[in-house]
């Protein structure tokens, strides 16, 4: 396990690359890490990012879909944190960021704690208060995307920013049969079902909460999970707008001022 001064130190590169605007090298930077030391980093960064005055509101998951795995040549899921300052209204302008791409997701806001490990289905689902559709915009301190799950682990699973759609009139048991598809301004790019996130994204959800009870934690009500994307990621370019249209009816989108460069 990485020492606790090292880990500090590591989660302090991430965190001034991120507010310096630099993009890092996974060649080169923090190349060695377990996965348990992986999440300490992750640990130590949050806490920077909160000692800013920022607030948890929640948690992403990255990689439950096949779709994503294959993408980023990544093999299981893993977590980061939501911070407050990442919600985006539905239309908002994304600006600051260093080379956001964007991924159409079910989020779902908990109406009571949950807390694992076992829970069945109907358990995570008892505790749901509002299923949301949501783009994720994922921003990467590793240059082009490359790095390893342990890398992306430690830099939050890329979290960067959430568009927090409208609520889904779905029974969250039933909010794996969810249509989606992606357009990147009037082009269709993606479709898939919301069943493309584990099977089911509650199965995600439940996955979380053993991971956080393994750690001596658990879910909380009014917390915001986003159960993973449902697409491959896209771009989110210059100019361009990404709109996710869920169950052939309800709409989020995201746009990127002309004038925005990448890091």
């Amino acid at each position: 396990m990485t020492d606790t001064i090292e880990t500090l130190a590591l989660a302090q590169v991430l965190h001034r690359a991120r507010t310096e605007r630099t993009l890092l090298d996974a060649a080169t930077e923090v190349t060695t890490l377990s996965l348990d030391s992986a999440y300490e980093i992750q640990d130590d960064l949050t806490r920077l990012r909160l000692a800013e005055g920022r607030c948890a509101i929640g948690y992403k998951l990255g990689y439950t879909s096949a779709a994503m795995r294959r993408q980023m040549g990544v093999t299981a899921p893993n977590h980061g944190p939501l911070l407050d300052d990442m919600v985006l209204r539905d239309g908002a302008r994304a600006t600051g960021f260093l080379h956001p791409r964007v991924e159409p997701e079910i989020g779902v806001v908990l109406g009571r704690d949950l807390a694992g490990p076992g829970l069945a289905l109907h358990e995570v689902a008892d505790a749901i208060a509002e299923v949301r559709v949501c783009l994720e915009v994922v921003d990467s301190i590793w240059r082009d995307y490359r790095f390893t799950a342990e890398q992306n682990t430690a830099d939050g699973s890329s979290a960067a920013g959430v568009v927090l759609g409208s609520v889904l009139d779905v029974d969250p048991l039933h909010a794996h049969r969810v249509t989606v598809e992606l357009h990147e301004d009037n082009a269709l790019v993606a479709t898939a079902t919301s069943a493309a996130a584990a099977g089911h994204p509650l199965h995600g959800v439940a996955w979380l909460a053993a991971q956080l009870a393994a750690r001596g934690s658990g879910l909380k009500k009014d917390e915001l999970i986003i159960t993973g994307g449902l697409t491959s990621a896209v771009a989110l370019r210059a100019g361009g707008t990404i709109t996710a249209r869920f169950g052939g009816t309800t709409t989020v989108s995201v746009r990127r001022p002309a004038g925005e460069t990448d890091a």
